[in-house]
């Protein structure tokens, strides 16, 4: 169980690798919140010890399979029990625990992998331990290893004297995790994998840029012969319109004009807003926080509201600021704003199959989910070119793109897009197709796992 676009990749890579006839085995930590249903279904394996600096902790290995992936999760009760899977005090040393123990598992299970993959900072010392402790080791010789950049703003930054007392590298090989004074974790990753990913092209070019890199560029760059953008997928198979059970009705591209009016009028019921069919309707799900772009929209929100006969429908939760500034919106123009202020999967689904529109205008975007699961319900996305928004969506001035785009961080700007994608709603044939050909797009992630086959055959080589 991981979170976010993390735990999209953990779930649906995968199965789109085996279909693939790729063998793929996940390890993960056995967290207290998995579900009771999953843990049911696990075997215990054995238990170990793994080494943490000067002592030795206790590693419980279970399997599970899902769907014909095998899952190994790695119990220890001290570090895993816990309500929420990070921002603990402790995090350093839980996931440094873990990313040995991903290792020691290995002759145990009796898999060897010709290529370890790891994803984010949690994970990022297993390349470190593999190169320095293990790669010698005529059992794990030859073993290749990945790391995939979701977020380059978490690192897995702390103090020096987490080497001696947590991380436990000899005094020769302190250097590969330092960084700016201090351990860094996914510095560590950059300096020993065999390869480095980000989850887009575009975001793969943007951190070698200071304004993306978070501190990290000078190692990037220098590492630069590493570096591969891949953007990821959606799982079609959990966001179908088809199926999707959250929906007021289902539909397909053969009958998304109906199956749209329907969801929308449904949408405006739910949210109060006057149930009009003629009105576009601009949909907003994200966290409300500022990288989202929130500062554009609070920029130009009241002229765009006072000055154009159109609906806005808002679900997320974050910075008390934003979620103030649109309930203050909501109770200023209630015929045409209406914010649900938490997080409701449900209600996004309602939002993304019942809007016409959907913005995104992100400042930084690694990959970006919502805008191919707008496509995918055929509401037409309007985004910043950026990261992998800049990769999946293309501007449709031309007529063949499946969104709108604007470039620079600026309001007007991102104003300029959406009033272009209104313009394109009132003009109804173009409209239509603008629709199909949104919902006609490849999102899913057998776009991907054929990228990712290609580099893992290129490392093996």
């Amino acid at each position: 169980m991981a979170s976010g676009g993390l735990g999209d990749v953990a779930g649906s890579l995968p199965q789109a690798l085996r279909k693939r006839l790729i063998g793929c085995r996940v390890v993960m930590p056995l967290y207290d919140t998995i579900k009771q249903e999953w843990k049911d279904k696990m075997t215990f394996i054995t238990n170990i010890s793994v080494p943490v600096a000067w002592r030795r902790q206790y590693c419980g290995i279970f399997q599970a399979k899902h769907e014909g992936v095998i899952y190994y999760l790695i119990d220890n009760q001290y570090y895993f029990k816990r309500d929420t899977i990070y921002g603990h005090y402790d995090d350093a040393e839980r996931f440094t625990f873990f990313s040995r123990a991903v290792l020691e598992i290995l002759p145990v299970v009796d898999f060897k992998p010709d290529i370890i993959h790891c994803n984010d900072w949690q994970s990022a010392l297993t390349p470190v331990f593999y190169s320095t402790f293990y790669s010698k080791d005529p059992w794990y010789q030859g073993i290749k290893t990945v790391f995939t950049i979701h977020n380059i703003q978490y690192q897995g930054t702390y103090g020096m004297e987490l080497v001696n007392d947590v991380i436990g590298l000899n005094p020769a090989d302190t250097e590969i995790v330092e960084y700016d004074g201090d351990v860094n974790f996914m510095k560590g990753a950059i300096e020993c994998a065999n390869k480095v990913t980000t989850v887009s092209p575009s975001y793969a070019n943007e951190i070698l840029d200071p304004w993306y890199s978070h501190g990290l560029d000078t190692i990037l760059r220098e590492r630069q012969w590493k570096l591969q953008g891949i953007l990821n997928g959606i799982d079609v198979i959990n966001y179908d319109p088809e199926k999707d059970a959250n929906l007021a009705v289902n539909y397909t591209v053969k009958d998304v004009k109906e199956g749209k009016s329907e969801n929308k009028r449904h949408l405006q019921e739910v949210m109060g807003l006057p149930q009009r069919a003629d009105v576009p309707v601009i949909g907003l799900v994200s966290r409300l926080v500022s990288h989202k772009g929130l500062d554009l929209i609070k920029g130009i929100l009241d002229e765009l509201l006072y000055t154009t006969d159109v609906q806005i429908a808002i679900v997320g939760s974050g910075d008390w600021q934003y979620e103030n500034f649109f309930r203050e919106m909501a109770a200023k123009y209630p015929d045409k704003l209406a914010a649900h202020i938490g997080f409701d999967p449900p209600l996004a689904r309602k939002i993304y199959a019942g809007s016409d529109l959907f913005l995104m205008p992100s400042k930084s975007e690694p990959c970006g989910l919502s805008q191919m699961v707008a496509l995918r319900y055929g509401t037409v996305p309007i985004v910043r070119e950026t990261g992998g928004l800049r990769d999946s969506i293309s501007d449709s001035g031309d007529g063949q793109g499946n969104g709108f785009t604007f470039k620079t961080y600026n309001a007007h700007d991102m104003l300029g897009a959406i009033r272009r994608g209104l313009d394109a709603y009132a003009n109804k044939d173009y409209w239509d197709s603008l629709v199909i050909r949104a919902m006609e797009c490849d999102c899913s992630w057998g776009k991907s796992a054929n990228e990712y086959i290609k580099m893992y055959k290129e490392l093996l080589k």
